[in-house]
């Protein structure tokens, strides 16, 4: 099968279709997205080597549960022992001997085929269509905020970063009626924020505060970012950091202590959430879709993404029909 895979250098190759062990399924891969994460790791982070991607939709092809086989799924990237403390703690996402699809120890999504536990798997409704199916796992992230914090209506609440993670952290919060505000660096992506009833202005236009959110989402995918949303937050705020990178993050921690401020780190969510979102039409992701390539122009794509002001980014299989 043709997959995307890197081992320093990223490469369109034929590697050997997965096969299914106990309990997993063999899953035809239909759309896959493009993630921050994804190029950050074709700078180092993680020190992943194999097929990248871990936002996808696709069909059940091969499962030894007969029920699951036709089913159009997404699925969980985190795959937990199940036998550790923090499995039967209920904290398998942070599992020590988990791996993670396209990320640690487990080949992704950027193939035409991948192999999933069963008890990862999720069917997608119908009503929704797999362009906004593959982009459960984001939602998923950004909706796991609310599952970490109360964050109560009319809550003072920045959003750094106005990229694809940005904007979907954004709904979210708005959806929970917080008083949000998208701080980023695009008109045409701000504009996006505002036509969903959601405030959008960049850094240096003299309408934000310092000292003036009780929360700060950090979704910039830059180490900076960290650093500007503690000048951002308000005495007893809390800065929940989103962003992975490759590069170390410098900040002055006595600004923690002297304005006690709650550093939240938040990572993946509950697709369940994320797809009851989506069916109920409260998170619009239409207007994120900037292109689609086949996958065998994969490597095109990732060029185009560094080198484009976009938002997401698919790649199709030829089974896709797109």
């Amino acid at each position: 099968m043709k997959a995307l895979y890197f081992d320093g250098r990223l490469a369109l190759r034929e590697v050997e279709k997965p096969r299914p062990g106990p309990g997993e399924a063999l899953l035809q891969v239909t759309l896959a997205g493009i993630c921050g994460t994804d190029l950050e790791i074709l700078k180092g982070y993680s020190g992943f080597r194999g097929i990248l991607g871990h936002e996808f939709v696709g069909h059940v092809v091969e499962c030894a549960e007969k029920k699951w086989v036709g089913k159009r799924v997404v699925g969980e990237i985190n795959i937990s022992c199940g036998e550790c403390d923090l499995c039967l703690w209920g904290l398998g996402r942070h599992c020590s001997r988990r791996t993670v699809l396209g990320i640690a120890n487990r080949d992704g999504a950027f193939a035409e085929y991948l192999v999933l536990p069963v008890v990862n798997l999720h069917e997608v409704p119908k009503s929704i269509p797999d362009e906004a199916a593959v982009f459960v796992e984001p939602l998923a992230a950004a909706a796991e905020i609310l599952e970490q914090m109360t964050v109560l209506p009319a809550t003072q609440v920045a959003v750094l970063g106005d990229g694809r993670l940005g904007l979907l952290v954004a709904q979210v919060l708005h959806q929970a009626k917080a008083n949000v505000t998208v701080i980023g660096k695009h008109g045409w992506k701000l504009d996006l924020a505002r036509s969903w009833g959601i405030k959008g202005t960049t850094a240096g236009d003299g309408q934000v505060r310092d000292r003036s959110f009780s929360v700060v989402v950090e979704a910039t995918g830059s180490p900076t970012g960290l650093r500007d949303a503690l000048r951002l937050v308000a005495p007893r705020g809390t800065v929940v950091m989103k962003s992975t990178f490759q590069e170390k993050a410098q900040f002055d921690t006595s600004k923690l202590v002297v304005d006690e401020i709650t550093l939240l780190g938040s990572r993946c969510g509950n697709f369940s959430i994320a797809l009851d979102l989506l069916a109920r039409g409260q998170v619009k992701v239409g207007h994120l879709l900037s292109k689609t390539f086949p996958l065998e122009a994969g490597l095109e794509a990732f060029a185009y993404v560094k080198e484009t002001p976009c938002l997401k980014v698919l790649l199709a299989t030829a089974a896709s029909g797109t």
